[in-house]
């Protein structure tokens, strides 16, 4: 079974369940700050993966970092995971948590790349254009990559927009290359 069935078979009842124990934005906090762990702490994603320790050290590690810091709900469910020896697949579920609460709640994760970092008034044209094209409230991130010569990249889920001069440049090249064959 892949990795993403399996996060989504267990992301869809945790977030069912804390919508329905009205808990869902305690829980998807307790999983942003999960997946800020597992992003920084790299030892902390292998001992989750290690097959060398056991599931049963695993929950004990989980509880003894998390158990007083995180919704209730949130402690019942990493130790429902490690019970089943699933733990390795953590990092994954908080991911496909945060998608499925997206999609709940209306949002869309949008990424823009350009040569500066963004304005207050150019983050708000980008956040208008991401609603525009989607219908849903943005979650707009930026990057900055200079090597793009102007312009910007706009990316939404499996969307991109190229309206870059080295995007346009590369049509371009493409272009000519099919003429002169």
């Amino acid at each position: 079974m892949s990795i993403t069935r399996i996060a989504a078979r267990y992301a869809k009842p945790l977030l069912e369940l804390a919508d329905e124990k009205k808990v869902t934005e305690a829980v998807k906090n307790d999983l942003v700050n999960f997946s800020d762990i597992c992003a920084s702490n790299r030892d902390f994603v292998l001992m989750l993966k290690s097959p060398i320790i056991t599931n049963f050290k695993k929950a004990e590690i989980l509880k003894q970092i998390f158990d007083k810091k995180v919704n209730p709900l949130t402690a019942a469910f990493f130790d429902i995971v490690t019970r089943k020896n699933r733990e390795k697949y953590l990092p994954e579920i908080a991911r496909e948590f945060m998608v499925l609460y997206n999609l709940k709640m209306g949002y869309q994760n949008a990424t823009v790349t350009t040569t500066v970092k963004l304005d207050a008034d150019m983050k708000k044209a980008f956040e208008k254009l991401v609603t525009e094209l989607s219908g849903k409230k943005p979650l707009l991130s930026e990057k900055v990559n200079p090597e793009l010569v102007g312009g910007y990249i706009l990316q939404m889920g499996d969307q991109q927009i190229d309206e870059s001069l080295s995007g346009h440049l590369a049509d371009l090249k493409l272009k000519f290359q099919k003429e002169t064959i």
